[in-house]
């Protein structure tokens, strides 16, 4: 019985490798390992396809990006080391392949004489640096792919046809207006004064006890703020068709890059000490990547959310403007709208998403004007832009108090933001759009200021009075 056993388990067991077959199996595979935990994968698909797109169009990327006001440095010196890049490939792939073919014959060597193993030696050894330099080249071709996604990083969106020539803010042009300045048969007071006056805004405790551009916020000013973040989220959500959110208000390196507040931008930004954390400077940044490398189905389309968030800017390079009152905080309220939608839709949501950030004020009864703006007021990650701004007649200006903007996929390509058409395989990137739905500090201080009465007094609008009935 113990022979029959142990002539079944002849019959099945797997035939032993050859010791040279073995020899030859192992050198490719280190070959092969080596090449793989060496190869600088994910930055180079990251930005492959507008790699491609700079590539092909680079002169009118050059146009677009003038048009802006913008250095074309960037670009110059695209075309360089892309084509340093394009040179390493060829010649790293072209060593790779021979690799590839010395080391089968290096292992049908291995597998003969041995004068055929005495053959193979010198083989070995020319493959070895061949390695080497494959070694060497992956090295600087790393190098170079991280200078060229630095280089793309920092260049900004096209911008539309649509999108008017020019320089800064005074060339934006003007759209439409809605509703009239309001009169007064007094001299309106600026929103500071007004607050100030009336003990609910407190600059000087605020400085105290925390620094320079805060706000402390006390009675009824408090509540008018909380009274306007309820009034803008129940307006979105139960007419407009918004899904509430409340995400984080921190969020990572990648989540900011992805809608490309960095790496150009870092100094705009809080960071946390120690941590791969920032506040962050707009609800648009956590709410834009709940769906980051994600596939989304076309019939999910558009997505629409709405998020509070307190916003965190550092102002860079505002010293010395706005110094007076809430117009530029550090630290403020917003109440942000996001979309995802497909390319065909993405102008037609735009509009839209403008008309539901304009409603909050004709609700509110405050007077303002919608302004497109020029290429260079664009945000860099936009492709257009409209302005909302609302009069104040303390300071006998317009101020903007809403940017809805269309980004096409400029952010989706960054966050690998996908969507698949109906019926097709092939996924496609979606296009993102949001804006303001309204920055709530500078709502506050409109109505401070268009609501303002003789006596000091404010008026509350007649849309806000439910969110001041006592329930307690």
């Amino acid at each position: 019985m113990a022979c029959k056993r142990s002539a079944v388990r002849s019959r099945v067991a797997p035939p032993l490798l050859h010791s040279r077959q073995v020899i030859g199996f192992i050198l490719q595979l280190a070959f092969f390992l080596a090449d793989y935990l060496r190869k600088p994968r994910a930055p180079i698909q990251s930005i492959m396809l507008e790699l491609r797109f700079i590539r092909e169009n680079l002169e009118f990327v050059k146009e677009k990006t003038a048009k802006r006001g913008l250095s074309l440095d960037k670009l110059i010196d695209f075309a360089a080391v892309d084509q340093e890049r394009l040179t390493l490939l060829t010649e790293v792939e072209s060593l790779k392949s021979k690799r590839n073919t010395v080391s089968k014959e290096i292992a049908t060597l291995k597998k003969g004489s041995p004068e055929d193993n005495v053959l193979a030696e010198p083989m070995v050894l020319e493959m070895r640096k061949t390695s080497d330099r494959i070694k060497e080249l992956d090295d600087r071709l790393t190098e170079i792919q991280g200078r060229l996604q630095e280089i793309v990083m920092a260049i900004p969106n096209l911008c539309s046809d649509s999108v008017p020539v020019g320089q800064n803010d005074s060339d934006n042009v003007e759209i439409r207006q809605w509703g009239t300045k309001p009169t007064f048969s007094f001299q309106p007071k600026p929103h500071w004064e007004v607050g100030e006056a009336l003990k609910i805004l407190d600059f000087e405790r605020a400085a105290k006890i925390t620094g320079a551009r805060f706000a402390l916020l006390t009675g009824l000013a408090s509540r008018l703020e909380r009274a306007l973040i309820n009034f803008m989220l129940d307006l979105h959500t139960q007419r407009h068709g918004y899904e509430e959110i409340l995400p984080p208000f921190l969020v990572n390196s990648a989540s900011m890059t992805a809608t490309g507040q960095l790496p150009k931008f870092e100094e705009d930004l809080f960071r946390i000490k120690g941590w791969d954390l920032y506040l962050i400077p707009t609800a648009e940044v956590p709410v834009t990547n709940i769906f980051r490398d994600e596939t989304l189905e076309e019939n999910s389309l558009p997505v629409k959310f709405t998020a509070y968030t307190p916003c965190f800017r550092s102002e860079a390079g505002s010293h010395g403007r706005d110094t007076r009152g809430l117009i530029r905080q550090h630290q403020f309220d917003k109440v942000e709208l996001v979309k995802f939608t497909t390319p065909e839709d993405s102008a037609e949501e735009l509009e839209s998403l403008l008309a539901d950030a304009e409603e909050v004020l004709q609700l509110l009864g405050l007077h303002y004007r919608v302004v497109k703006l020029c290429s260079g007021d664009l945000g860099f990650s936009a492709t257009q832009t409209y302005d909302i701004e609302v009069w104040l007649p303390g300071q006998e200006t317009y101020r903007e108090i809403s940017s809805c903007s269309n980004f096409l996929d400029f952010q989706a390509r960054r966050g690998g933001i996908r969507y698949r058409p109906n019926g097709q395989k092939k996924s496609r990137l979606v296009h993102t759009l949001n804006g303001s739905g309204l920055a709530v500090g500078r709502t506050l201080l409109a109505i401070l200021e268009n609501y303002q009465q003789e006596d000091g007094s404010i008026t509350i609008p007649e849309v806000l009075t439910p969110y001041f009935e006592k329930r307690f």
